[in-house]
């Protein structure tokens, strides 16, 4: 089995694969809270627990593990997990990993990892010109050519840090569930806030897709993240959603890498 750990500011998304015959399928996936002074003994034990749910262990059914993470204290507790527990080194997405991408930024080790396993995943599914939103922490724009090169693209504050920082700043606002109102006028002061926040953004996500095209030219564009299933609703410009793309390319990226000495 291989596992596959995308670490995020906010959360950590695992996923578990086949490594036989049937690689390609994503047998089942889970969403936690990124807890970055998680010690590796901590992280063994819950990666046990999931695994338990499928009736697996982790010493004896995991035959890799592929990383991309935004939050070096957790890679360092991942890399101690395989070294402690397991006796394989772990595939850490970052410079000297092969991701048969191309990147054409002009430091490509400023590139987030997740932001190139996106695009190998998308590539993957979808060919280019790919356009990849991301609603994380952050709400990310991966560009991705015919050629399959990363170009770049462009990183705006997520959707609920902006309103976290909303309820901050705003004495007499108050949280409100993240759904899509009645009407884009909002007749209270919760379907205004929902409103802005699901209108709001999904126009945003239109005028910058509408931008890279062009530039670009005509391109597929897939949402992925935790919110993309909500927002893509909603926003015109998304044609697919892939809420484990993530995933995905760190599992091609995976298999890459393991013909190396």
């Amino acid at each position: 089995m291989l596992l596959v750990i995308d670490v995020g500011n906010t959360q950590t998304v695992v996923g578990l694969y086949d490594t036989g015959d049937n690689g390609h399928d994503l047998l089942d996936h889970w969403r936690l809270a990124t807890r970055t002074d998680s010690t590796s003994d901590e992280l063994a034990l819950m990666l046990r627990e999931l695994l338990a749910t499928r009736g697996l262990e982790l010493a004896a059914d995991v035959a890799g593990m592929a990383i991309s993470s935004g939050v070096p204290t957790v890679t360092f507790e991942l890399r101690r997990v395989c070294e402690r527990y397991l006796d394989f080194d772990p595939v850490v997405l970052g410079a000297g990993v092969r991701t048969g991408m191309p990147v054409l930024y002009d430091n490509p080790k400023e590139v987030g990892a997740d932001r190139i396993a996106n695009a190998v995943g998308a590539h993957d599914l979808y060919g280019g010109p790919t356009i990849v939103v991301d609603f994380g922490t952050a709400t990310t724009f991966d560009v991705i050519s015919a050629a399959g090169e990363y170009l770049g693209g462009a990183i705006f504050p997520g959707i609920e840090i902006s309103l976290d920082a909303l309820f901050g700043r705003a004495a007499a606002l108050r949280q409100v569930e993240l759904i899509e109102p009645r009407n884009v006028i909002g007749k209270t002061t919760v379907e205004s806030i929902q409103s802005g926040a699901m209108y709001g953004y999904s126009a945003m996500v239109d005028g910058m897709c509408g931008r890279i095209e062009a530039t670009l030219g005509e391109a597929t564009i897939v949402s992925t993240g935790g919110l993309a299933p909500l927002i893509s609703t909603v926003a015109e410009s998304i044609e697919y959603t892939e809420p484990w793309l993530t995933l995905h390319g760190l599992r091609l990226i995976w298999e890459k890498n393991q013909d190396r000495d």
